[in-house]
């Protein structure tokens, strides 16, 4: 067996990669292998405009119904190393028109990117990495973008030569000098975008060059996902990597893993009549409950997401139980937990102890701190 030797600053993996300070968080990109899907659970969804997918993942677009996604859609076999994609699918051959635009992004923190220095003379090069697959061939296109002062934006393009075939596509990022500083705080530092289809000046721009003219999502001329229906975008494995050396991709335990999607998305498990948190009795028809979160999360969420109707969730005390007479509410909160008000319609004392349970598995309740 050969195991990784620490020398210093150098780690030498067993598979070959050598690089100084390759430690901690090599990859940037969270869930980049589309494992953790907490919103959707696997379900093929048509997403509104900033609708987030797989966790961490949101969809950009400027006309509704015009393709959806699902983990695993197709059921095709992921490239080696892999059990996971992202699978979206044209649901119309839309012509896009104006400054139209469709593209699939991740929000990177400030804080996770904060070593790239990027907008100062010490700026490091990037690499970002990528298996995709697409029912159509030719030449697609991204773009890498900070917003610290400005938009800045540099397009990139990439080639897929054969249809339905997994592809490994590697990307390298020119360091941003002088311009195109990123955010070092909790607030958006990089954007990650693949396009789907755009169409206008303001929104295609030219590949390889850092750029404030305009907030590109894909180079011109790119390939249009959104203008052939039934048209497949399979994507996984994204990495974006500090330097200009490309490295095998950096798996994280599925804990770990989803302990970064839960910094920014937290949703309870809709399990039928398990215990969501204990709660006290206020008035005889309403209680507050204390829900921590499993991490602390980017900023303090400022409302309760939740989903079914009053029915889907119940209260339990003593040797009784009731269905609540209305929704949950989002009552107060911080990064570290969310107070919630629960509400019956009678028989309840104030001071008793209770606990908070889904009585169906539509039940849940979900905290967003995206950026």
């Amino acid at each position: 067996m050969t195991y990784g030797t620490i020398n210093a600053d150098l780690i030498t993996t067993s598979d070959g990669v050598s690089a100084a300070g390759l430690y901690g968080m090599k990859n940037r990109i969270i869930n980049g292998d589309m494992r953790i899907d907490q919103r959707n659970a696997g379900a093929s969804v048509t997403p509104t405009n900033q609708q987030y997918l797989v966790d961490r993942w949101v969809a950009g677009l400027t006309q509704s119904s015009k393709y959806s996604f699902q983990q695993n859609a197709g059921s095709v076999t992921p490239p080696s190393g892999f059990s996971k994609y992202l699978g979206i699918t044209s649901l119309s051959a839309y012509t896009v028109t104006g400054n139209d635009t469709f593209l699939l992004q991740q929000i990177i923190e400030g804080f996770n990117v904060a070593d790239f220095e990027w907008g100062t003379a010490s700026a490091s090069p990037a690499t970002l990495s990528f298996w995709v697959r697409s029912s159509l061939t030719g030449t697609f296109g991204g773009s890498i973008a900070t917003t610290k002062t400005a938009v800045w934006v540099m397009p990139f393009t990439y080639t897929i030569s054969s249809a339905n075939t997994w592809t490994y596509i590697t990307v390298a990022i020119t360091a941003p000098t002088a311009t195109g500083g990123a955010n070092t705080d909790n607030t958006a530092g990089v954007y990650v975008r693949f396009g789907l289809g755009s169409a206008g000046t303001s929104v295609g721009g030219t590949a390889g060059v850092w750029t404030s003219a305009g907030n590109y999502t894909q180079p011109t001329g790119s390939t249009s996902i959104v203008g052939t229906n039934g048209a497949t975008f399979y994507i996984t494995g994204v990495q974006l990597e500090k330097g200009s050396t490309v490295t095998s991709f950096d798996y994280r335990p599925y804990g770990t893993e989803l302990a970064l999607c839960q910094r920014y998305y937290y949703r309870t498990t809709p399990v039928t009549s398990s215990r969501i948190c204990m709660a006290f009795a206020s008035t005889t028809t309403i209680a507050y409950g204390l829900i921590n979160f499993p991490v602390t999360m980017r900023s303090a969420p400022s409302a309760l997401e939740q989903s079914g109707t009053a029915g889907n969730y119940g209260i339990a005390y003593l040797a009784t139980s009731s269905t609540c007479s209305s929704v949950p509410t989002f009552y107060n909160g911080d990064t570290a937990g969310s107070q919630v008000q629960f509400t019956v319609a009678s028989g309840l004392t104030a001071g008793q102890a209770i606990s908070f349970y889904p009585t169906s598995t539509s039940g849940y309740l979900g905290w967003s701190a995206e950026l």
